[in-house]
Parts: structure tokens; sequence; C-alpha cells
């Protein structure tokens, strides 16, 4: 018997975004600036921040292990109750929680292919049979899903809106698609970019309808720019949030983490300038990527991937823009070989990465 499964030993590193003191050494250049992982470029909450700072002096304590305090603040928030609540080190942290508490021996993962790589490499590690289904036009095919619903389904991914593409599926397309799916089989509704997408007119907010075998999961880490501090958090049936607390990581998250999460929730001034500054950003990018002939996906999120003619294309420009100091990602790895996604950034970042994708064009 091997010492490591082949599922594991056949799975890739994940490689992110390159860090800006990375591209600092290999550049020469000081002034860099990120657009690659989806942060919040306003930085972090300012509530947040101040609240971690005034817990420093505790962390020599364990956190509370059940995160009572934030978890009945987002059941008041969100009107469920706190048995309703789980946290999580980011929300890929209740998708490893999620992954080993409810898939058995033969069960089967169905979830569209090259969407957000986080669950690709939480699914392969499983061991699990995962059914990868082609996207429709950037867009998660939900037929296409339903289709391979089985006796051995257990897991449902979908990624609303879709990273890396930033299409969503529609309260109508969702519902019809629940028809599809016995009461046996768990969907996870990952919402990480909810704050962007809300005001969409036919956004479903999962929030608003509750299922029994849904999982809704959202995070800090973007609209609140908390990204550093592994912050995540979900909603289901009390059933499936009690033994979810049974087999998370007992102290995830850390004490800073939930001080902030519970703090931010507070900062609506932060994030109605997030918001606001995000729409202006999306708008100004959308207009300057059609003046230069750029094709793009239509994003709901606070980023815009961009489609070019071939691999080698996406790559030059990526490398290129890289020697100029802005950081994008090229989507290789999410099996997008021919994208490069962009985050919306400050206004001068916005215009910096404009100027310096015209000179290359």
């Amino acid at each position: 018997m091997p010492l490591v499964p082949s599922y594991i030993q056949n799975l890739a590193n994940y490689v992110p975004g390159k860090p800006i003191d990375e591209v600092q050494r290999e550049t020469g250049i000081s002034e860099i600036i990120k657009l690659a992982s989806n942060e919040n470029s306003l930085g972090p909450s300012p509530r947040a921040l101040a609240a971690m700072k005034q817990a420093m002096g505790k962390i020599h304590r364990y956190p509370d292990a059940n995160g009572y305090v934030l978890r009945k603040k987002l059941a008041k928030k969100y009107n469920v109750k706190i048995d309703n609540v789980v946290l999580g080190a980011g929300s890929e942290g209740i998708m490893s929680t999620i992954i080993r508490t409810f898939l058995l021996t033969d069960d089967e993962i169905i979830t569209a292919q090259n969407s957000f790589i986080g669950f690709r490499v939480l699914a392969n590690t499983s061991g699990k049979k995962i059914h990868w289904v082609p996207m429709n036009n950037y867009r998660y095919d939900l037929q296409a899903l339903a289709e391979q619903i089985n006796d051995y389904t257990k897991l449902i991914y979908i990624a609303n809106p879709d990273n890396p593409m930033g299409t969503y599926i529609t309260r109508q397309e969702f519902d019809a698609f629940y028809q599809h799916v016995p009461e046996r089989v768990l969907i996870i509704l990952d919402e990480a970019y909810f704050e962007f997408a809300q005001s969409t007119h036919n956004y479903p907010d999962s929030m608003t309808y509750r299922y029994d075998n849904v999982i809704t999961l959202r995070t800090f880490s973007k609209a609140y720019g908390l990204a550093g501090a592994r912050i995540g958090y979900g909603f289901a049936h009390e059933k499936l949030i009690g033994n979810l607390l049974k087999v998370k990581v007992p102290f995830e998250p850390s004490y800073l983490a939930q001080v902030a999460g519970y703090a931010a929730l507070d900062d609506t001034p932060f994030l109605n300038k997030t918001i606001k500054l995000n729409k202006s950003g999306m708008d100004y990018m959308m207009e300057e990527m059609e003046n230069l002939n750029i094709h793009f996906v239509p994003s709901i999120t606070n980023f815009i991937t961009t489609v070019w003619e071939s691999e080698n294309k996406a790559l030059s420009i990526t490398k290129r823009l890289l020697e100029k100091g802005v950081i994008v990602r090229h989507l290789t790895p999410f099996g997008w070989n021919n994208c490069i996604r962009v985050s919306i950034g400050l206004k001068e970042e916005n215009r910096r990465f404009i100027t310096a994708i015209s000179e290359i064009l």
C-alpha cells in the first residue's frame, strides 16, 4: 500500500498570484500594483483594523472554538438562528469541513469545469469521483449539471457569481435546477462576491429562500478587505451545521479573525465606499477595454476576465504587464489558457493598467 494516495500524488501545487515583494525583487520596480487576487484595494475595514489592534493583548488565549459572539451577530443580521451559522478560515475552510463531514466512500461530486480553483483542489484531495461539467458561454450549465446527478451524487458545488469568470446564474435558473436535485444531495452555493452582486436585479440572494440541503458560503475576504485574516461564514439547516461543528478545526478561525469579522459587520460606510468604488472602476475598465477592442466577459464581481486569441498571447501580455509593474492573473491554473483576470483597483491603479496595456497593444 503506498504511503501517499495516488489522487494526492497526482495533485498539482496551487499557484497563487505573485506577491508584490516578489515582483519588486524580480523587476527592480518599486511601485508595483497588484490586480491579480480580487483583493480590496482600499485595504481592510478601518473598524476591523482598530478592533484587531485593540485585541492584540489577548492573543495568548485560544479563541472561542464555537465562535459564539460572531455567529450570534451573523444570525441576527441575516434573521436566522445561531444554530444555522458556521465559521471557517475563509470559505475554503468551510468547504474542507463539508467534504470531510458528509462524503462517504462511494459518494460523488458534481461541479463546473474550470470554476473556482480552491474547490477543485479540495475536491481532488477527497479521492471521490468528480463529474466536471464544461461551462457554456463562460457560465455554469445547470441543465448539464442536473443530467449528471445519479444514485451516488452527494455534493454539488456552484460558485455564484463564478470565479474566475464573474458570471452568475439567475434565481429562475437555480429554482428550475433545484427541481432535479434529490433531498439527499447537498448543494454548496459559494457567494464570495455577494456584496458586489447583490444589486443585480435577477441575482439569487440565497438567504431570501432556504432549502434544507443548501449551504450558503460567504466571506470577509473581498468586500470587507480581510483576505489576510482568513475568515468566512456559512448558513445551513441546523442539522448540517451541528455536524460541521463536530468536524471543523477546533480553534478556527483565529481570535483576531473573529474580532475583525465582528467589527467589519458594523463598518457600513467602508462597505458602501468599496461597492461604489468597484462600480465606478468596473464601468471605467469596461469602457476602456471596449475602446481598445479587448474581448472581456461581463462581470458582477470585483474583477473582469479578458479573453485573448491564444495562450501565447495571454502569456505574453501577462509577462509584459509584469515588466511594467502590473500584476494580473493568467488563468492557466483554472483551465482558461487564453484568459487573463484583472481585479478592479483604485482609480489610479485602473488607469495605470489601461495605460500599460494600451502601450503593449
